[in-house]
């Protein structure tokens, strides 16, 4: 712009010069170059205003794209923020999920090391009553064996009469004792059915057995499917069982549970419908004892799975009078051994 400027004034002064200083035909030629040199000088300021507007708007563009990369600055700051952020809630939620993942593995070693010791109690309770049932059968040989000797030592005469007395009053009083604890099952078990009267024909029926009493639950009472966590209605009918046995020392109670014969894939802490029967046995244990005086060691949990069903159909109904469980109250015979063995 300033060379255009310099130029034109040049121009000037250079046609001053002539006007002064040449003949006329020589400032007709100044007149013309005058005029073109004139013409120059419109074209050069039309350019230049061209040129000005051409910069204006080249500095619009430039304040815009300044304006533009100053917000992308600041957003790239915000995302930058952001993504930090992102990450350390990331880190936080791994390590979260590691955590939970040891403490789940930490569960699942401690089930299986209470499904072990469960199956171990089953073993041992199960030898006892198989050592306990060879007891009661030679308790049974040896009284027809004493009967038999007493009738044979009366015919022969062969001993005492007080000897032949003792012997038939340790007798009298061995079925004695019998009797009288046949009645006192039968008593126990007409004083548990007064006291589940009310849950009687919805799930829970009371029965003797091989003088034994049974008190059967079907799993609609007590649990929900797969878990063993006893509902409040089954909660509310074992306390009242307990309240009814609590004053009875002189039995023993069997709690067996019970499955149907659909397998239980291992999930979270049951591993299978023999974990599931040993859970379910052990958590009417723990309520029974946490309402009640009962003595723990009168009182023993047992899984079963689904090896002692009552309907071997393969159907929804049988399958669902498998699912049980039942509490077997067991009269002791530490009375009649000692009567025998004198």
């Amino acid at each position: 712009m300033k060379k255009v400027i310099i130029k034109l004034a040049i121009c000037i002064n250079c046609m001053g010069i002539l006007f002064s200083c040449v003949p006329a035909k020589q400032l007709e030629y100044a007149k013309g170059q005058y005029e073109r040199c004139n013409e120059n000088v419109n074209k050069l300021k039309k350019e230049n205003e061209n040129l000005t507007s051409a910069n204006n708007e080249l500095k619009a563009a430039n304040e815009k794209l300044t304006k533009d990369n100053n917000a992308l600055i600041a957003d790239t700051a915000f995302a930058s923020k952001n993504y930090r952020t992102l990450t350390m809630q990331y880190d936080k939620i791994s390590d979260l999920n590691r955590q939970l993942l040891e403490s789940q593995e930490k569960l699942r070693q401690g089930a299986d090391q209470d499904a072990q010791k469960a199956m171990q109690m089953l073993q041992q309770t199960r030898d006892d009553l198989l050592q306990k049932e060879n007891q009661l059968s030679e308790l049974e040989k040896r009284l027809n064996a004493e009967k038999a000797n007493l009738e044979a030592m009366k015919i022969q005469n062969g001993v005492k009469e007080s000897e032949i007395a003792e012997k038939s009053a340790r007798v009298k009083e061995l079925e004695d004792r019998l009797n009288a604890q046949n009645d006192a099952m039968k008593a126990l078990k007409q004083k548990i059915s007064d006291a589940l009267t009310n849950f009687e024909g919805e799930g829970l029926s009371v029965y003797m057995k091989d003088g034994n009493v049974y008190v059967s639950l079907e799993e609609q009472l007590l649990f929900k499917s797969g878990k063993w966590d006893v509902d409040t209605k089954g909660v509310e009918a074992l306390k009242k069982l307990a309240g009814a046995i609590e004053k009875n020392p002189d039995i023993n109670i069997m709690i067996e549970g019970h499955t149907d014969d659909v397998p239980l894939n291992g999930n979270g802490n049951i591993a299978d419908n023999w974990d599931l029967s040993v859970k379910r046995a052990t958590s009417i244990v723990k309520i029974l004892l946490a309402n009640s005086s009962i003595n723990p060691a009168n009182i023993t949990p047992s899984g079963r799975s689904s090896y002692v069903p009552i309907d071997n159909a393969k159907t929804s109904e049988a399958r669902a009078k498998n699912r049980r469980t039942e509490i077997i109250l067991t009269p002791k015979l530490n009375t009649l051994y000692e009567i025998v063995n004198q």
